[in-house]
Order: structure tokens, then sequence, then C-alpha cells
């Protein structure tokens, strides 16, 4: 696929808070010129430089995907970068004052609906691809597998089976140039129930606030359990609804947890640095296995260049 790179037309700026975090967050997403990328700035830090986002400076891929470069460090980033891709923006500076990218509503929905309010600049120099030459697989000891073949364009094939009665196996089909803002953007974020009180007290999703993720509730669980979950998030009322999800939030597809995995696989290659002419095919994949696949990427074709 032959173009020319795009930016933003204007800046856009988000309020709201850290997922895991639960600080306050004003983020700037601006144009930036042809061969930028994306790059992430901490107006809060004097002296520093704006880092590059790619693989190479991933340091952690708990429940997010954290970069750290020169003592710059930015949690939480997949969503964003996410709608970058999916909307085909190759050039932007992120400015943010604090270390975590606000959760907003837990998906991409909402940097989609401001970018998407005012075409796009197309800029004068052409958008590089990668094209993969052989396979590179990844077998990770979860049960993860990540396998990327050549292609003459870019596909995912993803399944998800976390062994869960409501969830059972989904599975979803990307290709690029579907329609990211309708297939992809809505798509929360999501949680067993079993493993709120946990994250909680491990200084996990303390930005969380049951307005921005799916719960899913595998076993019927007390009332008093639910009562207590619903303390910790500042929750008057949550039950349980016949279909395994708690009542916090509406499903917006049957399958919106596979959509949502393929949303922040999306985010995560795009760590690559560049557009792939690959088909990925990946199994239970999260934040650890593709980054690991996306540096791998790196590394073949431009590290070692």
């Amino acid at each position: 696929m032959d173009r020319k790179q795009r930016t933003l037309k204007y800046s856009y700026t988000f309020k709201g808070k850290g997922l895991h975090s639960g600080k306050s967050v004003t983020m700037v997403v601006s144009p930036a010129p042809a061969n930028t990328g994306i790059r992430f700035y901490r107006c809060d830090l004097p002296g520093s430089h704006p880092m590059e986002a790619v693989a190479d400076y991933v340091i952690y891929t708990q429940r997010c995907t954290t970069l750290e470069h020169d003592n710059v460090r930015i949690f939480t980033l997949e969503h964003l970068m996410s709608s970058l891709v999916g909307l085909g923006i190759d050039n932007a500076m992120v400015t943010i004052d604090t270390f975590e990218v606000p959760i907003l509503d837990g998906s991409a929905k909402p940097y989609v609906e401001a970018f998407a309010n005012d075409p796009l600049c197309e800029e004068t120099a052409p958008v590089t691809y990668i094209d993969i030459t052989e396979p590179i697989v990844y077998n990770d000891p979860s049960g993860s597998i990540i396998k990327v073949t050549p292609s003459d364009h870019f596909s995912v094939d993803l399944t998800v089976d976390f062994n869960s009665k409501v969830l059972g196996v989904q599975k979803f089909h990307w290709e690029e140039g579907m329609d990211y803002a309708k297939e992809l953007a809505p798509c929360r974020t999501f949680v067993f129930f079993h493993e709120l009180e946990i994250l909680y007290k491990n200084n996990l999703i303390r930005g969380g606030d049951l307005d921005n993720a799916l719960v899913i509730v595998e076993n019927p669980v007390s009332d008093e359990e639910i009562s207590h979950i619903a303390g910790l998030f500042n929750v008057e009322k949550i039950r349980r609804n016949d279909n395994g999800y708690l009542d916090n939030v509406s499903l917006h597809y049957d399958n919106e947890c596979v959509r949502h995995k393929m949303l922040d696989l999306l985010g995560d290659f795009s760590l690559v640095g560049s557009r792939i002419n690959a088909h990925i095919e990946a199994f239970k994949s999260g934040h650890k296995v593709n980054t690991t696949v996306a540096g791998m990427i790196r590394n073949k074709y431009i590290n070692n260049k």
C-alpha cells in the first residue's frame, strides 16, 4: 500500500485519570512533522526530551504497556497508540503532565471521536512498510503464541481463551483498511471479578471506577462480596447479570472482549515504529507477548540494519 504519511490537523486535549495510578492527567496530542513517529513528552519533568514510542523501551507489561527511556516513563499508552495506528495517523507529539495516559472510558473511542472530527493532514514523505520475509514465532511459557508470516498487507487473526464459561473462546479477524472507529474503538478493557481486590491491593486499577471496564463474574457471588467491591470503587449498587457480567456497563458487542484484545494488540504492535506487511496469528495475546514480538521485528528489520 502506497500512501503519504499523515498527522493531525489540530491539537487535542484529554483530561482524566490514570487507570492504575488514579492520578489526574492532562494530555495534549498534537501534529508532528513527517518521520517523527509517535513521541511522548513529559512536561512535568524539566529538561526531559520527547521519547519515541518503540518496543526498545518497554519495561513493564502487567495489565498495561509501559515505556521508559532517559528517566522518562509512560504507563498505559496502548489505547492511545491503537487509536493512532487504527486511524492511519503516523506522526504525533503527545505532551503529558504525569506518567500515565488517562484511561477515559476504557476504550479508544474518546480519541477516535476527537481526531475524526477533523480531516488529517497529508505530509510529503511516504509511509514506510517493513516486509516480513520469513516467519517469526514466539511461544510464551504462559501458553500464549504469536506467529508472524509474510504477506502483501497487514492482517491479524486473534483467539482468546481464558477457560471461562462466560467468555468461551472468542475469535476476531482484522485487516488494514477495516473501520477502526466502528469495529474496535468502542471496545472497553475487561477484568474478572475475582481479580479486582487483588489488583487493588497491589496498587493497580486505582483509577478504575467500574465505568471504564467490563467485569466478568465467572461464578455466582454473594451479595456481601459484591457490596464489598462496590465499596472499593465507590459504586452504590451493582449486581451480576444473567450473561455473567456485572451490570455496571452494557456490552457493545457479544465478543467485545476479543475486540478489545485486538485493540490492544494493534497498539502494542505499533511499537515496531513502522507499518508492517505481515499476517499475525495470535492465541491468548497480551501486552507481554505483543511487545516481545514487536521488539523481535525491530531487532531483525530496524535495529540491526
